[in-house]
Formats: structure tokens, C-alpha cells, sequence
């Protein structure tokens, strides 16, 4: 995600005392148009690049083999949740490398200009993996739901938010370890101007957020097989506990505030806080009850609220930066395809206008309604009586309307449409990417698991 540098003179340890304190980080977030910039992020699976095994997280062949060799090889600098704990994280020149719990490797790119750079950076990165991953003999998988793992195939990452989400979310929704463990996703991050710009933005988003899934749906398999849907990833998130995903219903229409916004997550459950280096679990309590009485003698403070926040799933999040979050992972050539919608959408006031005159009317009910038939079917699920193809194509035409009015050119004088190309191709069939990977596939053909992995590698 897009780094959240160091805000103000006021330190994370400040007490808060009231709810109209857990307006800050919005506030200090806003900055001017001229300013704003651009983050990417994109999950991966690690497999062995001959039968698909998964990565676990140390061994000879490990996640961790390929951290220490970016480290060695391309000067990224460790990071440890703890001093002398396990390494979990890579930082280098505003971007990081991550891992999700079941061992999902993540760039999170650093605010950038255009859609050009992100590119840029996304394949760079997969350069820096190349021989590290010829040598040990992997592959890396684009794709929202792992294609192959069961449960039990998937080692951990030592995180202590894992440990506390892997005893909790369980009790909370049926699919909360498969969230965690076997999903993978590419999200965007937008900056905001103002409180009004931040809700507008917020609230036009979350309503295409269904859409967007539809569009970008690419998990057709699991443990091996097709499923018979089209994204195994959004099926997971229809149940994950329900108090922090979603589209957030009190958001939607206009008029609302940061205010509105808080007052949905700060009655969200919380997983844990830090007090000097230590985790302490505090499962299930609300924020607002955190707020006013505390727990075990700790009161709550700037940081704790900050890290709450980090723990709300909504399919569109509100932090210091908008980000984006209902697509599925996707191969590299299609991976800008996802931020340079939304920056057609988001980062131009005509094209923002038209979004949100198309999607004006969306019901949350409706929305909510059409979230099971894009699973199965995708762009080819009706709303309203109509495929999805038909909005799909609308909202890309308001996009690209958007890129060409930005008009950010690369070396080769073309503006950022050129990353919508793929994409626009696909929805002028009516298609999303898993209906290409699926394509002549049957759970019949003896050799389906090699034609998985040949398919879903990036």
C-alpha cells in the first residue's frame, strides 16, 4: 500500500478520549490534487513451477529463501515485526515486499505518478524474481484463489495479527482462514483533497465495487478442479465476518461524512493492540467500547486506532488513502489494467461525475443480491435484467475517457489507456479473465492439473 509516512508532530501514543478524536487520520490525509499519487498492489502464489506444491515459509525452498535473496541480490532491506524475529517484510525506496498469512508474496508499490510507473515497478519486480525463482525451480501464480492448496498444504507466516486472526475469524464466518490463507487480490490506493472528495470518492466506489469483481474475476479453480464458477475468491468473501467487510450500507448515499464512516468501524471487533512491543488480545471487543472503557488498564491511543483500521476488510477502505479491494490477483498482463480504472475513474472530476451518475440508482439490496450470481457467473450475471457486460463496458468507457484527459504519456507518446487494452478486449466478449482459463478445460482431462498451472502462472 502506499506508505503513511509519519503524520504530524503528535506522537501514535496520544490518548483518545472522545469519538470526534477518530476523525484524524482523514483530516491529516487530505492534500492537494497536485499531489496525489498513485499505489499499486498485487498478491502472488509461490509453487513449485513443475507440480504446483505450495511454498511454506522457511526451508530450502522457501518464501523465505526468495526474502533473503531480494535482500542479497537487489538491495532491499529486511524488516522484523519484533528485534531478532522472523523476517517478515521488505522495504526499499517507499515500496515493500509483504507476506499474507499463508505465505501470499505481495508488492506494495510506492506512490507514483502515473499508471506508466506502476507498470514499470510491477515488472520490475517480477525481473528481480526471475532468476531467484529459476534457481529454486518456482513459479508464481496470478490468480484470486489458490488453484491447488488445501489447508493443510499451507504452512504459516509468523505474524502476530495472523496468530490472533487465525483463532478468531474462524469463530466469525466460514471462510475466514480461506481469506487469509488461500485468496490473492490486486488493490489501488488513491489520495483525497477533502472530506467531501474522500465520501464521494468512497461512496461511488463501493457501489461499482461488485462490477469491478465481475470484471476482474479470475479464481475458477479449487483444490485442483473448476469449481463451475468464475471467482472461488469473491465466494470466500460472502462469509467473513460480516462486522468488517462488505460494502458498508450507511456510506452510500450523499451527504455522508467521515463521521459516517467511523461510525461504522469503530463498533467493528477488534483483533489486538501494542503496548511496548507486546500483543495484547483483545478479540471481539468493539473499538467504541475500547474507546470508552479501555482493556486490562490500557486506554486506547492514536496508534491502536490506526491499527484497527488496517484490520476492516471492506471491499473499498478508508484510511489515509482510498484503497480499492475487490479484484481478484491477475497475470501480468492485465495487472495495471485495475488501477488504471479507477485512476480514469477517481483522478478525473468528469469522469468521477459520470460514474457516479451511472451507478447513482444501486441499491445496497440489489448490490448485495448480485454479489452471489458475479461468483458463478461473472460479467455473464444479470443486474437488472441485464449482463453485467453491458455496465462492464460503460464504466471502462468512462475510465478510458478519464486516462486520455489526463493525458500522462509514456516514451512512446501513448496516454495510459494503452493498459485498459487487454482488458477492453475481454469485455467486448463478454469475458473476464477466468473465463480464458478456463477455456476448454474439463475436471475430466488427466493432465488438468499441469494445464492449471501453465495458464494461471504471471
Amino acid at each position: 500500500m502506499m506508505a503513511d509516512a509519519s503524520h504530524g508532530s503528535e506522537s501514535k501514543s496520544q490518548s483518545l478520549e472522545t469519538f470526534d478524536d477518530l476523525l484524524f487520520p482523514f483530516h491529516e490525509a487530505t492534500k492537494p490534487e497536485d499531489l496525489h499519487r498513485i499505489g499499486a498492489e498485487a498478491e502472488k502464489f509461490g509453487v513449485d513451477a513443475r507440480t504446483g506444491a505450495t511454498l511454506p515459509y522457511e526451508g530450502e525452498r522457501s518464501v523465505l529463501t526468495v526474502l533473503q535473496a531480494l535482500v542479497e541480490r537487489h538491495g532491499w532491506t529486511p524488516e522484523h515485526e519484533t528485534p531478532g524475529g522472523p523476517l517478515i517484510a521488505l522495504a526499499r525506496a517507499g515500496a515493500s515486499v509483504t507476506l499474507e498469512p499463508g505465505g501470499q508474496l505481495e508488492l506494495s508499490g510506492a506512490p507514483l505518478e502515473n499508471i506508466h510507473q506502476i507498470c514499470m515497478e510491477m515488472s520490475g519486480h517480477l525481473a528481480e524474481l526471475r532468476d531467484i525463482s529459476a534457481e529454486l525451480k518456482l513459479t508464481w501464480l496470478g490468480i484470486g484463489f489458490h488453484p491447488f492448496a488445501s489447508q493443510a498444504d499451507l504452512s504459516w507466516v509468523p505474524k502476530a495479527r495472523y496468530a490472533v486472526m487465525r483463532r478468531y475469524l474462524p469463530t466469525r464466518g466460514a471462510h475466514g482462514l480461506d481469506m487469509m490463507r488461500r485468496t490473492a487480490t490486486v488493490q489501488a490506493n488513491f489520495d483525497y483533497a477533502s472530506e467531501e472528495a474522500a465520501m464521494r470518492a468512497l461512496r461511488v466506489s463501493l457501489r461499482l465495487s461488485p462490477l469491478v469483481t465481475a470484471i476482474f474475476a479470475n479464481s475458477p479453480f479449487y483444490e485442483g478442479a473448476l469449481f463451475g464458477g468464475r471467482s472461488y475468491r469473491a465466494k470466500v468473501w460472502l462469509d467473513v465476518d460480516a462486522a468488517r467487510q462488505g460494502l458498508i450500507r450507511n456510506v452510500l448515499e450523499r451527504g455522508r461524512r467521515f463521521s459516517d464512516y467511523v461510525a461504522w468501524a469503530v463498533d467493528a471487533p477488534m483483533f489486538l493492540f501494542k503496548r511496548d512491543g507486546e500483543v495484547i488480545e483483545n478479540t471481539g471487543q468493539t473499538f467504541r467500547d475500547f474507546l470508552q472503557h479501555g482493556f486490562e488498564g490500557h486506554r486506547a491511543t492514536r496508534g491502536d486506532w490506526e491499527m484497527h483500521l488496517n484490520t476492516l476488510f471492506p471491499e473499498v477502505r478508508l484510511k489515509r488513502t482510498l484503497e480499492v479491494r475487490g479484484a481478484d490477483s491477475l497475470p501480468a498482463n492485465l495487472v495495471c489494467a485495475l488501477p488504471a480504472l479507477w485512476a480514469g475513474i477517481l483522478y478525473d472530476a468528469r469522469a468521477l461525475d459520470e460514474a457516479d451518475a451511472l451507478s447513482e440508482s444501486f441499491r445496497f439490496d440489489e448490490l448485495e443480491a448480485v454479489r452471489p450470481k458475479i461468483v458463478e457467473r461473472a460479467l455473464r450475471a444479470t443486474f437488472r435484467g441485464k449482463p453485467l457486460a453491458a455496465l462492464a463496458e460503460q464504466l471502462v468507457s468512462i475510465a478510458s475517457g478519464g486516462l486520455e484527459r489526463r493525458a500522462r504519456l509514456n516514451k512512446n507518446g501513448k496516454d495510459e489507456r494503452v493498459h485498459l487494452d487487454r482488458l477492453s478486449a475481454l469485455i467486448a466478449k463478454g469475458q473476464s479473465p477466468a473465463d480464458a482459463l478456463v477455456d476448454g478445460l474439463s475436471n475430466d482431462d488427466p493432465d488438468l492439473r499441469s494445464k492449471i498451472l501453465e495458464r494461471a502462472r504471471i
